[in-house]
């Protein structure tokens, strides 16, 4: 672990040394690479002084522990049990900066989540999980824009993308992909009988230029009329985008922008987030088991968290978290959930590490 340290101490050093040089002053780009990089090493860096800060703090204790006068060596006691036990702290914190971090943590996400089976009730769980989210995301400081939505006739969405912008937002919404279940009396239910209907949400890493170089020689663009309920047509401009990345297939449309412009450019934002997560897809299938320990990455087939409301309780089943505060949950207050799953993410990956 001390290797480690200190090489992410030289490093950290010479990015420092780095972002003097006029030349990298020069280059907006290589500085904004440097910078990004060097914020990325800071925790564990200034984590590590503290460290070793304490370990003389306790050298200089133990001296004092033997002094002649018994006053001195009395407090020097109590300071030294204080600094010990504030050493064990700080090296778990350091194991877990230490552990490989996401490259997509500090990244803004655009969601996307759809009425999945269960018909009308699974659309109008698909708009309370968007309120959900919207709460979360306002608790947090983050911004919400509407990229793309469909609404359904008797409330909710059959299908509704969205982007979160703000700070280490992919860090805390990563654990939200796949499908989610609802256990409810459904408001169009007249015999008070508890249906189960489910909702898929699928959360995206917003990619940059770095991330998917996109050649617009390889996109095709459609316009057509946008459509509200029942796919009716809304105005008879042909404002909505659909583009379409024609190397891998893969499509994505806007509607619920004010221009044609606007949709082109979501679009567009949208399609790059979808080629990334495809070649994050692949490039986790290579890496094999050592990935399939880590939260966040399972089979999206697999139900993550059910929603009981006759018994307020919320489950994720990945982690075998189990909470009574349904109404606070779907209100925003994702934080104890979303806590739980970050922790456990990372006793898994230490585990890992130690073997």
């Amino acid at each position: 672990m001390i290797e480690r340290l200190e090489m992410i101490g030289k490093q950290y050093q010479v990015i420092n040394e780095e972002l003097q040089k006029p030349e990298v002053l020069s280059d907006v780009k290589k500085m904004t690479e440097l910078m990004k990089k060097l914020r990325s090493l800071e925790e564990t860096v200034f984590k590590y002084q503290e460290y070793k800060k304490t370990q003389q703090a306790i050298a200089d204790l133990k001296e004092l522990v033997n002094d002649d006068d018994p006053e001195i060596c009395e407090l020097a006691k109590i300071d030294l049990d204080n600094e010990i036990e504030k050493l064990e702290r700080i090296e778990a914190e350091l194991k877990i900066l230490l552990i490989p971090k996401d490259p997509n943590d500090e990244k803004n996400v655009i969601v996307e989540i759809r009425g999945a089976a269960g018909g009308d009730e699974a659309n109008i769980f698909a708009g309370d999980l968007f309120r959900m989210y919207s709460r979360f995301a306002e608790d947090k400081g983050w911004k919400l824009e509407v990229l793309d939505a469909y609404e359904s006739e008797l409330g909710g969405f059959s299908q509704i993308q969205f982007i979160l912008t703000g700070k280490d937002v992919y860090s805390h919404m990563k654990y939200e992909s796949g499908p989610h279940r609802v256990q409810r009396v459904p408001e169009t239910e007249s015999g008070g009988r508890i249906h189960t209907s489910t909702a898929t949400v699928l959360v995206m890493p917003e990619a940059e230029d770095l991330d998917v170089e996109l050649d617009m020689n390889d996109v095709r663009i459609d316009t057509f009329c946008a459509s509200g309920h029942g796919g009716q047509s809304v105005n008879t401009t042909k404002s909505a985008v659909r583009v379409t990345h024609l190397p891998t297939g893969i499509v994505a449309s806007c509607q619920d922008g004010k221009s044609q412009h606007e949709n082109k450019a979501n679009a567009l934002k949208v399609l790059k987030a979808r080629i990334y997560e495809k070649m994050l897809e692949e490039k986790q299938e290579k890496e094999g088991k050592e990935r399939l320990a880590k939260i966040g990455h399972g089979d999206r087939s697999e139900k993550i968290r059910t929603y009981n409301y006759p018994q307020n309780r919320v489950t994720d089943h990945r982690i075998g978290f189990t909470i009574q505060q349904l109404d606070r949950v779907m209100e925003g207050k994702l934080g104890s959930i979303i806590e739980a799953l970050i922790l456990e993410d990372q006793k898994r990956q230490l585990l890992e590490n130690e073997e």
